[in-house]
Order: C-alpha cells, then sequence, then structure tokens
C-alpha cells in the first residue's frame, strides 16, 4: 500500500531553517508530480511547491519564492523542501502530495503531515 515518511519537521527560530524530507512508497514514484502543502487550523491547505515528474520544473507559492527549495531523488522515492529564513507566518503541518493525470483519471496520495513550527 501507499505508504510516506514525512520528517524534518519541528520548531526553530525565525530566521532559521529546516529541510522536509518525504520518502515515498506503494507507488511508481518516478512517474507522479510531487509537491508540498501546508495547512493552519482554520484555513484551507495551500500549496506550497511542486515539482515535475522528472524534476524538469517547479513551482512555488508567491510567499516562499526565493526562501524555499523543492528537490526529489527517484533512486530514494523522496522529495524535499529546503526552507530558508523561515518566518512565523510559515508555521503550519507540511503535508507532500504525490500526483498523476492519465487521460481522465488523477491518482492522488497524500502524506501524514509533519509540524513546523516557528517562533522565538
Amino acid at each position: 500500500q501507499v505508504q510516506f515518511v514525512e520528517s524534518g519537521g519541528g520548531l526553530v527560530q525565525p530566521g532559521g531553517s529546516l529541510r522536509l524530507s518525504c520518502a515515498a512508497s506503494g507507488f511508481t514514484f518516478r512517474l507522479y508530480s510531487m509537491s508540498w502543502y501546508r495547512q493552519v487550523p482554520g484555513k484551507e491547505r495551500e500549496l506550497v511547491a511542486g515539482i515535475t515528474s522528472t524534476g524538469g520544473s517547479r513551482n512555488y507559492a508567491d510567499s516562499v519564492k526565493g526562501r524555499f527549495t523543492i528537490s526529489r531523488d527517484n533512486a530514494k522515492n523522496t522529495v524535499y523542501l529546503q526552507m530558508n529564513s523561515l518566518k512565523p507566518e510559515d508555521t503550519a503541518v507540511y503535508y507532500c502530495h504525490a500526483d498523476k493525470t492519465v487521460g481522465v483519471r488523477e491518482y492522488d496520495y497524500w502524506g501524514q503531515g509533519t509540524q513546523v513550527t516557528v517562533s522565538s
């Protein structure tokens, strides 16, 4: 079955850095686009960053451009999110997400989430 192991979250001071990892299994990772989303209580889940299956294209939310970098290692079935210059407003639960579309059918899977807290 599909499984994700997310790690790297925690408490960090403003201006600090964290690196999130999401190791996937149970599906053909290299065929899926991967994304990181985040959610705070009372708000909708928002897209933070995405990367295509080959890693050839990436996109970012305006709020994290220049600070966050998404990458993937298809040999390790893992997607990463390097987060620098963290701000208190980056505090959220971060989720990895896999998706692919074949014809009209979409396949997608969610990780369990990892908490990131930015506070002094």
